[in-house]
């Protein structure tokens, strides 16, 4: 029997925040990755690291059929470019120049996360075109739309939805059924195998040791210490944090399942950690920090604990995060990374359409140049 409520017509409705719409509800749309489900996003909110203080106004837009939620894209209006890793500043010094007001913006993306991911949350492809169109038209109330890092089943939705496209380069490590870090360390090359044997060779003579702990196992004294050292970071580099200690809290509440904590100790004291994120196909790289220096720790902690977790859980894929490359010699190759942009400013979109045509092209050579210097055995065949 057909469902009637395909054929009554979607409503809109532009919500401001996500405690109005029902966690299961978007889920079913969100699927497993973790960044996109509102357990993740529900606690940036709730624990104020989103808000119009911090410049980022929650403004997802969502489709109803009565009143059952049939599509959802995370979107924000945005006051400024931080915490988005595809960076726009010379656009906006452009029109500020020239007279036009480039913020408020609106941006689809996962906040202080450059990770690919869904944008358009919808089962029937008419609805994803629906969600974007809407999006296009609330963006014509400002500046421009971004659409940052989606996955590639939406690649073509967005270039026929007249966005420009934006290259950039992140690394991954990719699972190719490693059964030991051994065995994968056996498929580089001398030199880089070398190298990494003698980094996790001098933490551990160091008298470093990295535990991993992860769903429920992870304690409240665990998340203070880690919220301590991701704090010492961004004060080391004269920031601010983007993220508190109520977020992590919350995420590790609401969806333990998905994180991963690695903690290293030194004669028994605590002294650096790092969050991992993941689902059962992709671990997340996210954040680090220490409150003691120790030479080569930040690759074990970061990379090598990590590696070692996706291999005895068969996870597939390991993004490192923005940047980085110094992966490369640690077994991560560089991979193309798209962000789609729609200008209303005529003018303007049609010098940045010049501009993103030579940047692809550069990095393309770019991405030539690092794939020439593999850190993986050469086949002989």
């Amino acid at each position: 029997m057909k469902d009637k409520t395909i054929d009554t017509p979607a409503v809109s409705r532009v919500i401001e925040t996500l405690s109005t719409v029902g966690s299961a509800d978007w889920n079913a749309l969100a699927g497993d990755n973790p960044f996109v489900r509102h357990e993740f996003l529900s606690a940036l909110e709730a624990s104020g690291c989103v808000s119009e203080q911090t410049g980022w106004a929650p403004r997802h837009m969502t489709h109803w059929r009565k009143e059952q939620l049939v599509a959802a894209m995370p979107l924000y209006l945005k006051f400024h470019s931080y915490g988005e890793y595809v960076f726009d500043w010379a656009w906006a010094d452009a029109y500020q120049r020239h007279g036009f007001p480039y913020y408020p913006k609106l941006l689809s993306a996962i906040p202080f996360s450059p990770v690919t991911g869904p944008r358009l949350l919808a089962k029937e492809p008419s609805l994803r075109t629906l969600l974007l169109q809407s999006a296009l038209d609330l963006a014509n109330e400002g500046s421009s739309l971004h659409v940052l890092f989606p996955e590639d089943n939406e690649v073509e939705m967005l270039e026929s939805g007249g966005m420009m496209i934006r290259r950039g380069v992140q690394f991954h490590w990719r699972n190719i059924g490693y059964k030991t870090f051994d065995e994968f360390l056996g498929t580089l090359s001398h030199d880089k195998r070398k190298k990494i044997k003698q980094e996790r060779r001098k933490v551990s003579e160091s008298g470093v040791r990295c535990i991993r702990i992860a769903g429920s196992d992870i304690r409240p004294d665990d998340w203070r210490f880690f919220n301590r050292c991701y704090r010492n970071t961004y004060h080391a580099h004269h920031s601010t944090p983007y993220l508190n200690l109520e977020f992590f809290e919350r995420i590790g509440t609401s969806m333990p399942e998905n994180l991963m904590l690695v903690i290293a100790e030194l004669d028994g004291v605590r002294i650096a950690s790092t969050l991992n994120v993941f689902n059962g196909n992709t671990l997340y790289g996210r954040y680090w920090g220490a409150t003691e220096h120790v030479p080569n720790l930040h690759f074990e902690a970061c990379y090598y604990q990590a590696i070692e977790f996706c291999i005895e859980k068969g996870i597939a894929l390991f993004e490192g995060g923005a940047q980085g490359e110094h992966k490369l010699a640690r077994g991560f190759l560089p991979v193309q990374t798209r962000s789609f942009h729609w200008l209303k400013h005529e003018g303007f979109a049609d010098a940045v359409e010049r501009f993103l045509a030579r940047e692809a092209s550069g990095i393309d050579r770019y991405v030539d140049e690092l794939s020439d210097r593999s850190p993986f055995k050469q086949s002989t065949s």
